[in-house]
């Protein structure tokens, strides 16, 4: 062998070796909370998850990148397909929206509990995080309900000129109504991951937006709190945040593209003044919001629709207990987007921030060589922390049911 074979094989693994980012150990989760007495009892039903170190997948879990990338590709390991019922709500707009329902598969608890789940952009009930997550939790005696995006599911018509938007909530106010409706003595956490944190963690936050006495808690996963904050790292190429800043926009311009029969009608076209050819030529997602959103909800620029959609300007409104996951190395949420978090829950009561060092985004894949553990650890803390919340707003719990006894 040459000695410029071997140099170049070397200079490869060190590569392989520095992507994967092998020298890397397992660490605990960091916990920021100025609320002990939140924090306590949290803990006292999360502690091993909390309180041991998080083991990624050792040949490959220490890398974001390849945590986030395989997240997106396949999902989870040996994914369940839970069965439940599809609800259909008619929008004061004309849109259509539903949610999958699923009840719970043994009774682990004496409370009503129901999990509000919003997932990520282009998710639904159908995506297979969302399957595992809802299968695990219904295991453990949980209802749960997903919302289904507007626009994502292909047997699901769109029925008037819009889709989801990173900052609405209206649809998820819908099914919250629709939840309280059916249920009336559940407690309701909420749940959002990536775009649903943000969705859930704003609703909460809008003062004039009535919320049922219902809703007990939420947990918030991967998000970026700032929209525009998050743009503008996005469209650096510094750790190949432009390549997901591109796949993003494909995904959205794809979910457009499928219904453009409805979104793209030519009266629809006329009284919104879109032009098709920008939508299909829109290179990142604040062009493809410039072109489509900003004008389908009338709205001057991307930045007035960024900061109205950011859940970060409505953070000090929120009543509710909250806990907020995010991991250091998530190629989609770069480290500056959760110095505002840190500060919020060390400055605010009944908030609790989970940073982990690893996870990527929306992967937190755990254990094994090169084949993870099914479950995931988030999977795992979800649950747990689903029951931290119940266990931490007991008083809020008896309160709620001795005033409905009456």
């Amino acid at each position: 062998m040459s000695t410029t074979f071997l140099a170049c094989l070397a200079i490869i693994f060190i590569i392989i070796f520095k992507l994967l980012n092998v020298n890397s150990s397992p660490q605990k989760p960091k916990l920021y909370c100025k609320d002990e007495l939140f924090k306590d009892r949290i803990m006292k039903i999360c502690s091993s998850e909390l309180s041991e170190n998080y083991i990624p997948t050792r040949l490959w879990g220490f890398s974001g990148h390849v945590q986030t990338i395989l997240q997106s590709l396949i999902g989870r390991v040996k994914c369940p397909w839970p069965l439940g019922d599809r609800i259909y709500i008619s929008m004061p707009d004309g849109s259509t929206l539903t949610y999958d329902l699923y009840q719970p598969l043994n009774l682990s608890h004496d409370e009503d509990i129901t999990v509000a789940v919003c997932p990520g952009v282009g998710n639904s009930s159908e995506s297979v995080y969302i399957r595992t997550f809802v299968h695990y939790a219904q295991c453990h005696g949980y209802r749960i309900a997903v919302l289904n995006h507007i626009g994502v599911i292909d047997s699901i018509n769109v029925t008037s000129p819009r889709i989801f938007t990173y900052g609405h909530t209206d649809d998820y106010a819908a099914m919250i109504t629709s939840l309280v409706k059916k249920f009336p003595s559940t407690h309701i956490i909420s749940v959002g991951f990536s775009l649903g944190g943000n969705l859930v963690t704003k609703y909460l936050g809008e003062i004039n937006v009535p919320k049922p006495s219902n809703i007990i808690g939420a947990v918030s996963i991967c998000q970026g709190y700032d929209a525009n904050t998050a743009t503008t790292c996005l469209l650096k190429w510094q750790n190949f945040q432009r390549f997901y800043l591109y796949v993003l926009t494909e995904n959205v311009k794809s979910i457009i593209m499928k219904h453009r029969n409805v979104l793209m009608a030519d009266e629809v076209k006329r009284k919104y003044n879109l032009n098709e050819r920008e939508i299909i030529g829109a290179a990142t997602l604040p062009d493809l919001d410039e072109a489509y959103t900003c004008k389908i909800h009338n709205f001057p620029s991307t930045k007035e629709l960024y900061s109205w959609s950011s859940c970060i300007n409505y953070l000090k409104n929120i009543e509710k207990p909250i806990i907020f996951i995010n991991s250091m190395d998530d190629p989609l949420v770069p480290e500056i987007l959760l110095r505002p978090i840190r500060e919020f829950a060390e400055s605010h009561p009944k908030v609790l921030y989970i940073e982990t060092q690893h996870g990527g985004h929306l992967g937190f894949y755990e254990h094994g060589l090169i084949n993870p553990n099914p479950l995931t650890w988030l999977d795992r803390i979800l649950v747990s922390l689903l029951g931290g919340v119940a266990f931490a707003n007991n008083d809020l719990i008896m309160k709620r049911s001795t005033t409905m006894a009456m």
